[in-house]
């Protein structure tokens, strides 16, 4: 089956998106600089050295793999905020909900020698389905080539469709072969798994995963970066690792954004401040006024 990428020189949001509506993954080759990745690559070489080997069935134990990206290099950022990535993300999660998430940040290293990855779908580790919902995108980025030989991960094409499939024929998957400064982009209801790495060097990448703000996430946020570190890094970035309230009053601290936390004020005396859609405030509004009965429908959206 044939690699379907876009070159980063004439994308938009819109190619990305219809791509990966029709096939649950889209290849953006040369999305950052190799450069920048070759940075970032340098900057996370020693936890590479130091973390020690997975332990399990479904991580692999011939891989390492180590979290809270965020705070490790301070090029992160341009891959958690690339533009074009997160307007892809917001096209398909925001109609689900008032903010998105960064979910899990994760570096990744596969020796050779291991077994292959159960194929997987990574939205499944939340116990909710509604048609038409995704609950959150994944995008990896390769630090080393990607090759079929050396694990590229497998990509089942159109598997979005089929989530009561839980398996598929394996001559029906890609391998998402890529190069530094590639991306794969790729939904959490597409079925997919880090093959086995056949070749005598280890490949090396990270995911950093975007889900729906209401959601828990995979990577507790506030334990990765507690507020005294997050206070060093930029504000935009904290926001999108969960210093941000998800209305209706979602997420808070002491009743208040957590946001607050980022600011000199954080000690500041305040009471609980809610944080309401404007039709629920609405909806409350018309309550004291006498304007809704015991007979009134819900408006979509309502909260009890």
């Amino acid at each position: 089956m044939t690699i379907i990428a876009i070159d980063r020189l004439a994308p938009d949001t819109h190619s990305c998106c219809t791509q990966l509506d029709a096939h649950g993954y889209c290849i953006i080759r040369g999305a950052v600089p190799p450069l920048l990745v070759e940075r970032l690559a340098n900057d996370l070489a020693s936890d590479f050295q130091s973390t020690p080997h997975s332990t399990g069935p479904f991580y692999g134990e011939k891989t390492r793999r180590f979290h809270g990206l965020l705070r490790r290099s301070r090029h992160i950022g341009r891959f958690a905020l690339d533009p074009l990535v997160v307007a892809i993300v917001e096209t398909f999660l925001k109609p689900w909900c008032d903010t998105i998430q960064i979910n899990l940040t994760q570096a990744i290293e596969i020796e050779p020698g291991g077994l292959p990855q159960p194929p997987h779908r990574d939205q499944e580790m939340w116990p909710v389905r509604s048609a038409g919902v995704e609950y959150m995108i994944n995008v990896m980025w390769p630090f080393t080539s990607y090759r079929a030989e050396n694990g590229a991960t497998l990509i089942w094409p159109g598997s979005h469709r089929r989530q009561d499939e839980i398996v598929m024929p394996l001559e029906e998957a890609i391998a998402a072969e890529m190069n530094p400064g590639d991306a794969l982009v790729f939904l959490g209801s597409t079925l997919h798994a880090g093959s086995a790495n056949g070749s005598l060097d280890a490949r090396r990448g990270m995911i950093i995963s975007y889900s729906l703000g209401w959601l828990k996430p995979y990577e507790l946020p506030w334990l990765a970066y507690p507020p005294e570190i997050a206070r060093s890094l930029p504000r935009s970035l904290m926001s999108l690792a969960g210093y941000q309230a998800h209305r209706p009053n979602l997420g808070t601290y002491e009743g208040r954004c957590p946001s607050l936390l980022l600011s000199d004020a954080a000690d500041a005396a305040q009471g609980a401040i809610d944080i309401l859609h404007p039709e629920q405030e609405q909806l409350i509004a018309d309550y004291r006024a006498g304007r809704l009965s015991p007979n009134t429908a819900s408006q979509p959206g309502d909260d009890g």
